[in-house]
């Protein structure tokens, strides 16, 4: 049976590459995608909906799927203020689980980050932290948190203090340990895809282990 995903975060790095992905293979049949801003993609398979993502909840009866995944994300430089990066960061992927627990989803899949720590005292690591606790608290059956290490690819914008911490990574990537090496955003979207297909036998998933899985 053909199945039907949901994407948060199309328009972003890893959320577009999976959404490619998807469109590319046969046993999904439809994508929906809530965001606000368009994908650009005139595929016969996108059903997209152009929303206030911030109040996602409205929508509750278009959100129905077999399987959600969850690629919102933001950053210090991108967002400084804390209360719309906790928004953004914290608030659609936990009321993103509360939907998938209400219309019966059972699988949902999120991109968290390596450090996310809910005792943490730096705020970024905090937010990712209790975004991971209350997401888990839904009791989805198949969920899947992804901890990547710094993300690499071909983004739309520049990133300065990211393009420094990758030359530094490369430069010195044979003192890095495993866990702390980048990580493509091809690989987590490869990985998110083989997850909502197979499963895992673990919910949080560190960057090393999420390179494992596409082996």
């Amino acid at each position: 049976m053909k199945k039907t995903a949901i994407i948060l975060g199309a328009t972003g790095l890893t959320g577009g590459i999976l959404l490619e992905m998807l469109l590319k293979d046969a046993s999904f049949e439809k994508i929906k995608l809530f965001s606000r801003s368009s994908a650009d993609n005139n595929s016969q398979k996108i059903e997209e909906h152009l929303i206030d993502i911030f109040q996602l909840e409205k929508h509750s009866d278009a959100f129905k799927a077999d399987v959600v995944f969850c690629c919102i994300g933001t950053t210090k430089a991108k967002t400084p203020n804390k209360e719309t990066y906790k928004k953004i960061d914290y608030g659609i992927p936990v009321t993103a689980a509360k939907l998938a627990k209400q219309n019966s989803i059972e699988t949902f899949v999120v991109i968290s980050a390596l450090g996310a720590d809910e005792n943490s005292r730096i705020f970024y690591n905090q937010t990712k932290g209790k975004m991971e606790r209350d997401v888990l608290k839904q009791n989805i059956e198949k969920t899947y948190i992804l901890q990547p290490s710094l993300i690499v690819g071909d983004r739309n914008e520049s990133r300065l203090g990211e393009n420094i911490a990758t030359f530094f990574m490369k430069t010195f990537a044979f003192l890095i340990p495993k866990k702390y090496k980048m990580i493509k955003a091809e690989t987590i979207a490869k990985a998110m895809l083989v997850l909502a297909k197979t499963g895992y036998f673990e919910k949080i998933i560190t960057s090393e282990k999420i390179k494992d899985i596409v082996k």
